[in-house]
């Protein structure tokens, strides 16, 4: 059926692009794709089948069916096979058919209705074997960890990525500060319209080289300023990450807090409504007055009014927290998982004041300071060195050739850069007391973290071990006392107020001892929450 030879490429067992196209694979298999297609066997027609010796079908129909289903398996087989993306194995599919169509009415001798019957059924085989399968829907995403969190904040978040460019620009001067001094090139002619003969002004030419040569190791102290400058600027990055990661542990913490309350809320609600319906009942079978059910039903508007209220402070916390991760426009989908439980700490204070001094980048850059103000103190006694300029000079004045040197020395009699020299020592001075100060504040900020975390831990131990379930057993009592004629309707309202905002007081100790977990934390500049 083949009867012209086409070049194929050669494929390898480490070849990674489709052999056919060059293009990526779309799958992971290797791709041979059909290497020599034209080793394909020929189907010619076949004899004819029991179904046409019987007469049930013309023979010469039972032929065509015959040979395009043995040619639609083989390119099938063939293209799942060998080929490696979908473009080739359409192209291959197609060709193949295209072929042995050919091929097949050639045999058969086939007539215009025949060759319309089998060119539709080979291009419905070919649709067939080509379809790609739809995409499997996207899937919801699932709810993110804090860490999850903060690594998409350290990608995303535009006010840090704009402060670590920052950081590149300032690095990019420690090359302006390393350059050494270009050299000048100066070349001039007189009288070049005169002839050399002309004994009055013959004319001339002087090309000069001169070079300013920097004495007091200039170079060095600009160095040295550069890069404690970019480790200034760096450590300041990080102290701007630090606070970011605060400002991003809070709103998530506020949004896990949020994600509670609306949670109490809606069980809260859930709770009052089948009071109320079990009150309404009541009022139908004449066990309560009028007056009591609409006192029932009026409470049913501070619960209703708690979870508005509830599902408000989630969205904007929602809202906050994504825009600290860098998201363009938050969405209603966004989701976080986490425990509102604070753990116990097993540092001492003692270690946590350590761990701030080694890693708080705020006092790191303090001291960095210092550095910078010493090399610019060291620069600045440099630049009272005289520089001189030295250079050589070629000239020819008519037939003659000369050379000569020029040395140019400032002289420093009046401005030896003492003011300079003055300022940054001052400056260095200052840079010590704000190394000291930044060092005390570091103090300061781990105690009160320290002292804040006590207090809050304290108290959210006193609810979570006691007050919670105890508003619960009192409601839980109060309301079946009620319901069973024991207890007073203003009992029960009473029992109703105080678990709500028993279980508020719960929640909220409990976002305190997190907050300042995270104050501790940002305070050291070290994870504290083991």
């Amino acid at each position: 059926m083949f009867s012209r030879k086409r070049a194929t490429p050669t494929i390898t067992p480490e070849t990674k692009n489709c052999g056919w196209c060059h293009g990526t694979p779309r799958s992971a298999g290797d791709c041979g794709f059909l290497s020599d297609w034209r080793e394909l066997p020929a189907l010619n027609a076949c004899s004819l089948s029991s179904a046409g010796q019987l007469g049930i079908i013309d023979p010469r129909i039972v032929e065509i069916l015959f040979n395009l289903l043995c040619v639609t398996v083989t390119i099938a087989l063939g293209t799942a096979w060998f080929a490696r993306c979908w473009s080739c194995r359409a192209k291959s599919l197609l060709l193949s058919v295209c072929v042995q169509f050919v091929g097949l009415a050639k045999n058969l001798r086939l007539s215009g209705s025949g060759l319309i019957l089998v060119l539709c059924l080979a291009t419905a085989a070919a649709r067939s074997q080509t379809s790609v399968p739809a995409p499997p829907p996207a899937s919801t995403s699932a709810p993110l960890t804090l860490a999850q969190v903060l690594d998409v904040a350290r990608t995303k978040n535009p006010s840090l990525l704009s402060a670590e460019q920052h950081v590149d620009a300032t690095k990019a001067a420690e090359i302006t500060a390393g350059l050494r001094q270009n050299p000048s090139f100066t070349i001039s002619g007189a009288d070049i319209t005169l002839p050399s003969s002309n004994p009055a002004s013959p004319y001339s030419y002087a090309a000069n080289v001169t070079r300013l040569f920097e004495r007091g190791q200039k170079r060095r102290w600009r160095l040295d300023s550069a890069r404690a400058t970019t480790g200034v600027t760096r450590s300041q990055y990080n102290d701007q990450v630090r606070q970011t990661v605060l400002q991003i542990k809070n709103a998530f913490t506020n949004m896990l807090i949020a994600k509670e309350a609306l949670h109490i809320a809606q069980d809260n609600l859930d709770s009052y409504n089948k009071t109320v319906d079990l009150s309404r009942v009541r009022l139908n079978a004449g066990d309560i007055s009028k007056t009591d059910f609409e006192r029932i039903d009026l409470q049913l508007a501070e619960f209703e009014s708690d979870y508005d209220n509830a599902k408000l402070d989630l969205i904007q916390a929602s809202d906050s927290l994504q825009l600290l991760m860098g998201v363009e426009r938050p969405t209603p989908a966004f989701d976080i998982t986490g425990n509102t439980i604070p753990p116990d700490l097993t540092i001492t204070l003692a270690q946590v004041e350590q761990d701030a001094l080694a890693a708080r980048p705020d006092y790191l850059a303090a001291r960095q300071s210092v550095t910078v103000a010493d090399a610019n103190v060291k620069l600045a006694d440099a630049e009272g060195a005289t520089d001189p300029t030295i250079g050589g000079e070629y000239e020819r004045t008519a037939t003659y050739n000369s050379a000569g040197f020029q040395i140019s020395i400032p002289l420093r009699i009046f401005d030896r850069n003492q003011g300079e020299k003055e300022r940054t020592r001052f400056e260095a001075q200052s840079s010590r007391f704000a190394e000291i100060a930044a060092r005390n504040q570091v103090f300061n900020d781990v105690d009160q973290a320290w002292a804040a975390y006590d207090a809050a831990i304290d108290l959210a131990k006193r609810y979570n071990s006691h007050y919670t379930d105890e508003a619960q057993r009192v409601r839980d009592n109060i309301e079946f006392s009620y319901r069973n004629g024991g207890s007073t309707l203003l009992d029960y309202l009473d029992a109703l107020r105080d678990y709500r905002q028993v279980n508020l007081d719960a929640l909220t100790a409990n976002q305190q001892v997190w907050l300042s977990l995270h104050q501790l934390s940002f305070a050291a500049a070290t994870e504290i929450v083991p």
